[in-house]
């Protein structure tokens, strides 16, 4: 019985040992550096606005740009006597482009100033109880690499005030222009994929934060044109592509299930008051992945979902899956596969009773966008067109090539499909975008298009998305349509992913209030625990690898610039037990085939990867290492939770 009990002896002292070397270095190594939180210091900064209101209304407090991401914006803040309602008006170049709001009864006024000019003094007339202030409002330059138009067409006589609002797919800004092509809103952080306005008047973005690249976000942000954010929505796959808000304010994310093995093919239904996951969609229950592939799917990519859509009417989803050509419904409550609209080469035969028979005069879509059912049944899609054809030795050039945007309609009795509308097709390969773009419904027979993703290199047109390959010129073209005239087109020297047509002053939205985050990442997956105790000191090959380790305000973000063959893990040692993460060095850990928004140079022989290590599951103090191809490094660091 002796030496049982010496091994359990030796083993326990070994143990107690262990723990107070990791305890003793613990203390005496230094914290690790903590990221601003964003949200926080808006909370701070709203206390300030809601204390400093011993102003007069004829010398009223201005604070431009006042949450430092939207500078076109400002605050006009003032106390009256009695209840009033003030009227502020934005002075533009014309009546189309001058912006007059009327706020709710108050005695303290915290007005939201939207739509001033850039490098401008603008002028901007308060009305308060009949009597008029003017107020003059100076704002900074435009950024240098701010997209401006190449040419505006606009009949102003069948156009209102709104702006129209583009979001990136390459480096820039989510921008709002005027009908006379100024631009009139910009936010300086990355909230990009498509924006939404929510039925409460606030916006809808995504998050600023990757949780994996090249471009899934963390999630989305609820946030409004002064750049107030109100929530942010965290989800375990992050979110990408689209959302849509239901009835009662649940969000339909197009999301990511990373430990499946595939992306781009999982749906989510968030519950916006406490962030829980309702229910979920994984599409490789409902689709076979290999049927009706085109030429840019892949084993993790098979799908590429780009789009969704609820529609109360026949109380089901609609999906926009790039990869197979294929938009679909499915039945909400079930998942059950219900239609298909695309072109049905390459299919099994027992899917073929989901296709529709398209009749004459018809033509498919490929590798669409923006999928939507409009109010009357019928289905609107971007038909960005690649290769017109499922077969390869029918392929159309992209200098021969179009897209479009198309209404068809469906008889889901004898599955037929007729096609009643399309805008684009007469403009050749000039409207030809093989990736992104966007179409929205704005009333009956008034459209808004986007053909986001035209590129040009050596004088012809691309097949491929312009992140994917060295190009000469870039051209976004969106255009209004209604009663089958081209009221406003805007172009533009970049590609864009989607586009909104929206008024400023929406619900008088703006109110002060605590932000917050709703809902989490979950718990970030482990590998196999690796011991700590032979480790060295940081060295040249430590130092090669720029490695850097910040804490957000709810996970610990670990960055390093490595050679593709590098074996890294990140080790978080604690008292009584350790977590260790495998940091994979990949350009492209997933394949993302429409846009190019966050990846790295593709030339460059290192390459630069983030590690995300949420909070979820993690309590009290860590000892931080980095092994590097066999060698354990000690960076002299601890993070505490």
């Amino acid at each position: 019985m002796k030496k049982p009990l010496i091994k359990l002896a030796l083993l326990i002292t070994f143990a107690i040992a262990a723990s107070l070397i990791i305890y003793y270095q613990a203390e005496r190594v230094d914290k690790v550096m903590t990221v601003k939180d964003k949200l926080a210091e808006q909370n701070i900064l709203e206390k300030v606005i809601s204390e400093d209101t011993a102003y007069t209304y004829q010398n009223p407090k201005i604070m431009v740009n006042p949450y430092g991401n939207s500078p076109l914006t400002a605050l006009i803040i003032f106390e009256t006597n009695d209840l009033t309602a003030p009227t502020i008006t934005v002075v533009g170049k014309d009546e189309k482009t001058t912006f007059t709001n009327t706020f709710v009864p108050s005695k303290k006024h915290i007005l939201p100033v939207y739509g001033l000019y850039p490098d401008t003094e603008n002028k901007v007339v308060l009305k308060v109880n009949n009597t008029i202030t003017n107020l003059k409002i100076k704002t900074e330059a435009l950024p240098k690499d701010l997209i401006l138009p190449t040419s505006i067409k606009a009949d102003k006589d069948e156009l209102n005030q709104e702006l129209y609002f583009v979001t990136p797919s390459s480096k820039g800004y989510t921008t709002g222009y005027d009908v006379n092509g100024d631009v009139r809103f910009y936010l300086t952080d990355n909230y990009l994929w498509d924006i939404k306005r929510l039925q409460n008047g606030h916006l809808m973005l995504s998050s600023s934060r990757l949780i994996n690249p090249p471009y899934y976000t963390t999630g989305l942000v609820e946030i409004d044109l002064i750049g107030k954010i109100y929530y942010e929505y965290d989800l375990p796959g992050g979110y990408h592509h689209d959302v849509f808000e239901m009835e009662n304010g649940n969000l339909l994310v197009a999301s990511d299930d990373f430990k499946s093995g595939t992306v781009e093919d999982y749906v989510v239904l968030m519950d916006r008051k406490n962030g829980k996951i309702l229910k979920t969609w994984d599409l490789k229950e409902i689709l076979p992945t290999t049927y009706g592939l085109n030429e840019y799917a892949t084993d993790y990519d098979w799908f590429h979902n780009n789009a969704i859509w609820y529609d109360k009417n026949t109380n089901s989803i609609t999906l926009s899956g790039r990869h197979q050509d294929a938009v679909i419904n499915i039945d909400y409550e079930t998942g059950e596969l219900n239609w298909i609209i695309g072109d049905p080469n390459g299919w099994n035969a027992e899917y073929l009773k989901y296709f529709f028979t398209g009749s004459y005069n018809f033509e498919w879509q490929y590798a669409q966008h923006a999928a939507e059912i409009l109010p009357n049944g019928d289905v609107f899609i971007f038909d960005n067109g690649n290769n017109r054809s499922k077969i390869k030795d029918e392929y159309v050039d992209a200098n021969n090539n179009y897209s479009r945007a198309v209404i068809y309609k469906i008889n889901t009795d004898n599955m037929t499909i007729e096609q009643v509308w399309q805008y684009g097709k007469e403009r050749g390969a000039s409207f030809y975008s093989p990736y992104i773009s966007d179409v929205d419904y704005l009333s009956n027979n008034h459209y808004l298009i986007l053909s986001g993703g035209n590129s040009m290199k050596n004088g012809k047109y691309l097949n491929s998305p312009a992140g994917l390959t060295d190009v000469d010129a870039l051209n976004s073209t969106l255009v209004e349509i209604k009663n089958n005239k081209v009221i406003y087109e805007l172009q533009l020297p970049t590609n864009d992913y989607r586009a909104e047509k929206l008024s400023l002053y929406a619900n008088n939205s703006y109110y002060l209030s605590e932000a917050s985050i709703i809902g989490n990442m979950g718990e970030t997956e482990t590998d196999k625990s690796v011991r700590v105790i032979f480790n060295k000191n940081i060295d040249d090959t430590y130092k090669s690898k720029n490695i850097s380790i910040k804490k957000e305000s709810d996970r610990l973000v670990f960055t390093g610039t490595f050679d593709k063959d590098d074996d890294v893990k990140l080790i978080l040692a604690g008292v009584f037990s350790n977590k260790t993460y495998n940091v994979r060095i990949s350009k492209k850990p997933y394949t993302a085939m429409c846009v190019d928004v966050f990846n790295e140079d593709q030339k460059s022989e290192k390459i630069t990867v983030n590690k995300y290590i949420n909070d979820i599951g993690m309590k009290g103090k860590y000892y931080i290492f980095v092994k590097i191809n066999g060698t354990v490094y000690d960076p002299n660091l601890y993070v505490q939770y």
